[in-house]
């Protein structure tokens, strides 16, 4: 007899409108569940593909409802891969990856949705921008998934998209193993010499929840790991030069071990992209990549990347020269030889010296608590939405750790969205890094029977530093930053006021302007009167002392000409990599990437670095040929964020009138209107770079005029 919780996570997986099961969700489900599934959408497609001559309105809802079945039920089992991953699932995950793959092909290589798509276009008799940008995506896509291509290039070009997959997950199952098996275990008290308590904590826990369960804080042992939780902050304030080098390099070549070895993946991927690439007519995969985005061409990318970098090298150079001689004044014997695992050491260290400023010092006044306190407090402000907890019976969850809220109208109290957010590190079942994940998008089409409408649905995932024994979460600034920035996302898909799910949210959206939103909402870290909200003492609730506020601010762009470089040079590595012939070999893959990170880099780097194999974003998510969307998305957030410091930070009421417009514009109108007209409806202007380059202390060198961001 089938388990009857078996059959409701099967049909909570694939119903549309309701939250999915987690609580009941197993991998066992995973594969009874695409098997009935993948029957069900394929006579689906039938009758959709028999009744081509549907009008628009009819057409598009029987088509969001098609692909919104897969979409959710894909979405639970890839989101589920990231955050709770086990053996398992990634079988199960393995096994069903291929249909849901080619399924996803045949509806995008459907010759009569391409011919109603067309049609229907073609039809048109009044101007309906959102008809016209999904048609125009349904049609673009359709082409680029190769509905021109017939016989054995159809057939290769399809092996070649399943092939993608499966690397591509194969890649990040590596790269999480990696992450996981590494360990150094500090027996001396004098390895964790200059460890502030919050990191002595985290490792001893750590150590415990590993094998030594008597481990403690005050005798160890410490467990050191490359969970980001403890990599960045031993590097940032170990005092032990020799374990700073031990643990950078073993960061540098992740993913690199025997049966976990992503550097051949790396090869094989570029020249499945590049050959897909030429199947669709393209010279490589950088122009198909961008024959969908905002940035016209491989040169105007480049173009902008040169008119920042002339302002970022010659900052990063000096900031590189002032380090050295700050380490030489106080006798460092790496002074002259400052190597990578330095900069972080180096960094605070001055940092510190120049400013008085300590950033540990600011964890105990950014528990998560007070800090989502005045995340919510802000976006009640600025966008007069209210955030509260849904209730545990609203929704279940994949762990003990998420949480989930309820967004609403401040001024109706009607519910808008819901979130669930998941904020802690779990290394070994939780892939590095954070992310926002759409678990429904806005709709009329899939909402339940009997509602009007489908409210968004939103996930944001974090790995920022988990509570201890008798302590809370106590973030770090750059956490803080990294959860607003997530939240940004969410607001994106949150508040958007678009019905037709094929154009609401963040669907639809090009992606170099997909992440506007998330870089917008990083600009409010930095405002003093929001630090004074989201800051209170873990202990006493004692707000963040006014001079720790300000020698924050004193420090925001300390090194900022050295992180942008740094930016550059990823959307710069991402770009080549793409508008090249494909590598023919892992060394000559790795040639190529040292060639640029020494073109780059202001330190000389490490022989063996092999940071292409943990490169996740390019090899494991969709920023292949378009990692400069963070850079070209941040241009246009801080100019976006400068349209709210003209109208007044301090004036409430521009405040909320800025917000208001911004919300209206920017988030509501999700993928229904071309991004640059949704910038020019609420800065009423071009965007420039000038409030980019102020926001991060670099100025336009002499002679080189303010540019202007492409559109």
């Amino acid at each position: 007899m089938t388990d009857p919780n078996l059959n409701a996570a099967i049909d909570d997986l694939c119903a549309p409108g309701a939250l999915p099961r987690f609580d009941l969700f197993t991998a066992e489900a995973v594969v009874p569940a695409f098997q009935r599934l993948i029957p069900e959408l394929e006579a689906a497609l039938d009758r959709l593909e028999a009744a081509e001559a549907l009008e628009w309105t009819d057409w598009a809802a029987a088509l969001e409802r098609l692909t919104f079945r897969l979409e959710a039920a894909w979405g639970v089992v890839s989101h589920l891969q990231r955050v709770r991953s086990h053996d398992a699932l990634r079988q199960a995950y393995a096994a069903i990856q291929g249909d849901a793959v080619r399924f996803d092909l045949r509806v995008r290589q459907s010759e009569p949705i391409y011919r109603a798509a067309r049609r229907l276009r073609d039809e048109a008799t009044a101007q309906d921008t959102t008809r016209d940008r999904i048609l125009g995506r349904i049609i673009r896509e359709a082409e680029h998934a190769g509905i021109a291509l017939q016989g054995h290039d159809r057939d290769r070009f399809n092996t070649i998209e399943v092939e993608l997959a499966e690397l591509s997950n194969t890649f990040r199952n590596n790269l999480m193993d990696s992450i996981a098996a590494w360990e150094h275990l500090c027996h001396d008290p004098q390895e964790i010499h200059g460890l502030p308590d919050t990191l002595r904590r985290l490792m001893a826990h750590d150590a415990a929840r590993h094998g030594h369960p008597d481990a403690t804080p005050e005798a160890g042992p410490w467990r050191l790991s490359l969970s980001p939780a403890v990599y960045h902050p031993f590097l940032t304030y170990s005092a032990r030069r020799d374990l700073r080098e031990r643990l950078y390099r073993a960061m540098r070549v992740r993913a690199t071990e025997e049966g976990r070895d992503n550097r051949p993946l790396i090869v094989r991927i570029l020249h499945l992209r590049a050959e897909q690439a030429r199947l669709l007519g393209f010279d490589t995969f950088a122009q198909l990549s961008l024959a969908a985005k905002m940035a016209p061409s491989v040169e105007a990318v480049h173009e902008r990347l040169r008119a920042i970098e002339v302002a970022a090298r010659p900052a990063a150079a000096a900031e590189i020269a002032a380090l050295r001689d700050f380490a030489a004044e106080r006798g460092a014997p790496e002074a002259h030889d400052l190597r990578p695992w330095d900069l972080p050491y180096w960094s605070d260290q001055a940092r510190k010296a120049r400013y008085d400023y300590d950033a540990e010092a600011l964890r105990a006044y950014l528990p998560l608590e007070s800090v989502l306190e005045g995340l919510f407090d802000l976006t009640r402000q600025v966008f007069g939405v209210r955030v509260t907890p849904a209730d545990p019976e609203d929704a279940s969850t994949w762990h003990e750790d998420v949480r989930t809220f309820w967004l609403l109208d401040d001024a109706t109290q009607e519910r808008l969205a819901f979130f669930y957010l998941d904020p802690f590190a779990r290394p070994g079942e939780k892939a590095g890094g954070a992310w926002h994940s759409t678990v429904r998008t806005r709709s009329t089409a899939t909402a339940q029977h009997g509602d009007a409408l489908q409210l968004p649905v939103s996930c944001l995932v974090c790995n920022q530093t988990p509570p201890t024994p008798g302590r809370p979460s106590l973030m770090t600034f750059a956490e803080v930053n990294t959860l607003f920035h997530e939240f940004g996302h969410g607001l994106h898909n949150m508040l958007t006021q678009v019905d037709q799910g094929l154009a609401s949210g963040m669907c639809g959206v090009e992606w170099d302007f997909v992440e506007v939103p998330s870089k917008f909402m990083e600009n409010w870290c930095t405002q003093p009167d929001l630090l004074r909200r989201l800051g209170r003492h873990v202990e006493t609730g004692e707000p963040l002392p006014e001079h720790l506020i300000q020698r924050l601010l004193a420090a925001r762009n300390f090194m900022s000409g050295h992180s942008v470089l740094m930016q550059l040079y990823l959307s710069d590595l991402d770009l080549t990599l793409h508008a090249e012939p494909p590598p023919t070999s892992p060394e000559d893959v790795q040639a190529r990437f040292l060639a640029i990170r020494d073109a780059w880099s202001q330190l000389p780097g490490v022989e063996d670095d092999a940071f292409l194999c943990a490169f996740a974003h390019i090899f494991a998510g969709g920023y292949a040929a378009g990692y400069y969307s963070y850079n070209w998305s941040e241009v246009l957030s801080a100019d976006a964020f400068a349209c709210f410091e003209e109208a007044g930070l301090d004036d409430p009421a521009a405040l909320q009138a800025t917000g208001r417009r911004y919300r209206d514009t920017i988030l509501a109108r999700g993928g229904s209107q071309d991004p640059a007209a949704l910038f020019d409806a609420f800065a009423h202007r071009p965007p420039a770079v000038d409030a980019f380059l102020r926001h991060n202390g670099l100025t336009h060198p002499r002679g080189v005029a303010p540019a202007r961001a492409p559109r």
